[in-house]
Formats: structure tokens, sequence, C-alpha cells
């Protein structure tokens, strides 16, 4: 399973990235899944910007750290939105 995670990963899945962050938590390797989580947060995934915001409020990530993964977070958000995505999504809405 972590195999195919690894692959995912390097391949650019987000979800896969976050995973291997809670799988490395899970394993008490903090500092490992902090920087799968900063990862997956650069690339728009909302549950990892979650656990980054958390350990920033454990004293696991630096306050620049933090900042910047939120900024870069923000703008991988920002990117994805577009007229045709958000008629898309208030369709799926009031399904």
């Amino acid at each position: 399973e972590v195999y195919h995670l690894e692959k995912a990963a390097i391949g650019g899945n987000p979800r896969a990235r976050h995973n291997l962050g809670c799988h490395e938590s899970e394993r008490c390797k903090y500092e490992r899944a902090v920087k799968h989580w900063i990862i997956a947060a650069n690339l728009g995934h909302e549950g990892s910007m979650q656990n980054v915001k958390e350990a920033y409020r454990g004293g696991l990530v630096s306050k620049e750290d933090f900042d910047s993964a939120l900024r870069v977070h923000q703008a991988a958000i920002d990117a994805t939105k577009s007229p045709q995505r958000d008629e898309a999504e208030a369709m799926r809405v009031k399904d």
C-alpha cells in the first residue's frame, strides 16, 4: 500500500501525498508527515492545509513555513477557479 502511495505522490497526486503524511504521523514521524502535508497543501489539498495548521499550532511548523504554505495553497485554489467550474458546482448543488 505505501509503495503505491509513494508512486502516486511522486506522480503529483495530492491525496496520495496527504495519505503518506498521515501514515508518517501514525508512525510518530511528524517531521516527515509535515513535509508531505505541506507539499499536498501546495497542490491545493484542503485536508493537508488543515493538518499543517494543526502542526503549526502544535509547534511543529514555523510561522514562516505556515505562512508560505498558506499563500501557495491559496494560489493553487485560485488557479483552479473558472466560470465553468463555478457553474458546474452551482448545478451540482441544485441536484
